[in-house]
This record gives C-alpha cells, sequence and structure tokens, in this order.
C-alpha cells in the first residue's frame, strides 16, 4: 500500500492548517499516512555559514524521511502573503541536502486562514515554486474563513467539503498509479 505524509508548514501548537493536512489526509481511501509536525524538528535558521558548520541532525532526519513517502499533504500557514518562517528555514536547510525536496512525486498543497483569501498568496507562490522543488502533479486546495467553516476536527461547509474530497481523490489517485 501506497503511503503518503500529511503536515503543516507551520509550528503552532494550534495550527489550522495541520488541522486541515489531518482532515485531508482522513479522507484518504485507499492510501495510508503518517502525520508529522514541523516542532519536532529543532533547527538553526539557515544561512551559509550555518551550513559550513553541517548539517544539523534534524535536518537530515527530515530530509531522509521524505524518501520514506510516495506523496505529500502540505498545508502552509501564511504570514505575510508567505511562507511561515519555520516552513521557509526547513525547506531551505531540505533543499541544500536534496534540490528535489519533493523527490517528484504528488503534492496535494493547501492552505487555511481565518480570513476569506484562505492563504491565497502562500498558495499561489508554493504552487509556481514547487515543481522546481520536485514537486509533480501538484493539487491545490484553499480553504477560506477557518474558523466558520471547520468546527469539531471536520469542514462543516458541505461545498467546501465536496470541493476538498474531489481534490484528495484527484492527488490519491496521482499517488496510487
Amino acid at each position: 500500500m501506497k503511503k503518503i505524509l500529511a503536515f503543516a508548514g507551520s509550528t503552532s501548537s494550534t495550527s489550522i492548517n495541520k488541522k486541515l493536512a489531518t482532515f485531508a489526509a482522513q479522507n484518504l481511501e485507499k492510501t495510508a499516512f503518517d502525520v508529522l509536525d514541523l516542532k519536532d524538528f529543532s533547527i538553526p535558521v539557515y544561512s551559509t555559514d550555518e551550513e559550513q558548520n553541517g548539517f544539523p541532525e534534524d535536518v537530515k532526519k527530515f530530509t531522509a524521511l521524505l524518501d520514506n513517502y510516495d506523496g505529500f499533504i502540505l498545508s502552509l500557514a501564511e504570514h505575510n502573503g508567505t511562507y511561515a518562517a519555520a516552513f521557509k528555514n526547513i525547506f531551505d536547510w531540505s533543499s541544500r541536502i536534496e534540490v528535489k525536496v519533493f523527490r517528484d512525486k504528488p503534492v496535494l498543497l493547501m492552505a487555511t486562514s481565518p480570513g476569506a483569501m484562505g492563504g491565497q498568496f502562500v498558495l499561489s507562490a508554493a504552487a509556481q515554486r514547487f515543481p522546481r522543488q520536485g514537486a509533480k502533479e501538484i493539487v491545490t486546495y484553499s480553504l477560506p474563513n477557518f474558523y466558520d467553516n471547520f468546527k469539531e476536527d471536520t469542514l462543516i461547509n458541505e461545498e467546501l467539503l465536496a470541493s476538498l474530497k474531489v481534490k484528495v481523490n484527484e492527488f490519491e489517485k496521482a499517488v496510487n498509479q
């Protein structure tokens, strides 16, 4: 059975993007999954000076983990219109070990926010950038107004739920080809 890794581009203990990534993974029908938390990795801020000291063990651990999966569900937090610092940092470090961070595998790329835009800016930036980092067959999904539409660990807006299920199905087909 194929297996995917679901995670949020956030280290917040109350990450709405982790909730969305986990929920999306729970909607997979014939694919196993693991959920990862970026806060489990302690990584210094990337710089060429730091890199000269060698790759931190947690960077090597995270990067090696990516080899074990057939695809990725990633829901990005949007901070000031772009990636959260913690995600950008681990992404930068990982790309120094393996340029194709996503290993030429399918990615369900998502974002959510408390507002009506649903993380559209970070989603757009990532959809443009990630193919150069080995993401193939990117499927995107944006969930606006998180706190209005997601309650008690489920997506309560039927239209948005149906749309998410279509995206999860499309992603799952790509993983299981």
